[in-house]
């Protein structure tokens, strides 16, 4: 393990940092700052991953790829959150999370029934294809570049949305006290649809930039929603930064689990052992952070509340 393949791994950390937190500010939001636990989230992530990766494949284009699987993602978020979700902001936790899970079922039958049961890969992008010499010694996937900057740019517009324009205002306004807000003439409902469209097209640009370099099937969105609950609980529940942070975190020490570990334990144990318990230790490496970041911080990181 030389210099070059660490900075490599740490570039893939980041890539998938990022992704989570495009899947996990969605998450977050909708559940820190409108106090909705909606399990469905991952829903849109596999809805953005399947629709993108069906129309680049149809058209070629990966820009329109991208788009439609955006906007329809946001489209089918705002029948959900008009039909079912409004109803559930009132409700107690336990019944948004019965229902949403329904939602879940639905949805991976419907992928099912659209899509069949096997996993589809999109195409990369032609243009994208290639590699670019990083500080002249590293060749690195220009789409892993790609994915790289869409994320710091999606959180990026993230963060001044929610922290420095009117309609985040009204969201936090309708987050601390609904009942006043309503009265001082903000449409709470409205604004929380549109935080919840939000987020669905975050969870939608995760899902569609991610269909070339990894499967698009049924259950996706279940087995990503999972890192990105832990993001949440390690950032603070409904803070943006600590999503980003603890995004980051996660994607860094998840990656180097699952390419540093394995080699380090063939050192000191055999082949054989060192490869069934590799994977088994990597694949908990953010639960244990979770829980160390918990012992000292059981709010997270950076708290939306004190």
């Amino acid at each position: 393990m030389d210099a070059v393949f660490l900075f490599e791994q740490a570039l893939n950390g980041l890539g998938y940092g990022l992704m989570l937190f495009l899947l996990a500010a969605g998450l977050t939001l909708v559940f820190g700052i409108m106090d909705t636990l909606n399990l469905a989230h991952g829903s849109m992530f596999m809805a953005g991953g399947y629709i993108s990766a069906s129309v680049h494949t149809q058209t070629g284009s990966f820009t329109l790829a991208v788009a439609v699987g955006i906007v329809v993602t946001v489209a089918l978020a705002a029948v959900l959150e008009a039909v079912l979700v409004r109803k559930l902001y009132v409700r107690d936790h336990l019944s948004q999370v019965l229902a949403t899970f329904g939602v879940v079922l639905v949805a991976d039958d419907v992928a099912k029934y659209l899509w069949g049961p096997s996993p589809i890969m999109a195409p990369t992008p032609s243009a994208l294809s290639g590699a670019v010499q990083l500080f002249g010694f590293l060749p690195y996937p220009s789409y892993r570049l790609l994915i790289l900057a869409a994320g710091l740019g999606a959180a990026l517009a993230l963060y001044a949305l929610v922290n420095h324009t009117r309609l985040g205002m009204w969201v936090r306004a309708g987050a601390s006290n609904r009942a006043m807000a309503q009265w001082m003439g903000i449409r709470v409902n409205r604004v929380f649809a549109v935080v919840f469209a939000v987020g669905a097209a975050l969870a939608a640009l995760a899902g569609a930039l991610l269909a070339p370099i990894s499967a698009v099937q049924v259950g996706m969105g279940e087995s990503i929603l999972i890192p990105a609950l832990v993001v949440i609980v390690i950032g603070g529940i409904g803070s943006i930064r600590g999503a980003l942070v603890a995004s980051l975190l996660v994607g860094l020490v998840d990656t180097a689990g699952r390419s540093l570990l394995p080699p380090l334990l063939r050192e000191v144990l055999s082949p054989s052992l060192a490869a069934d318990i590799g994977p088994a230790v990597a694949s908990i490496s953010m639960y244990v952070l979770m829980a160390g970041v918990l012992v000292f911080k059981p709010s997270g990181l950076f708290p939306a509340r004190a």
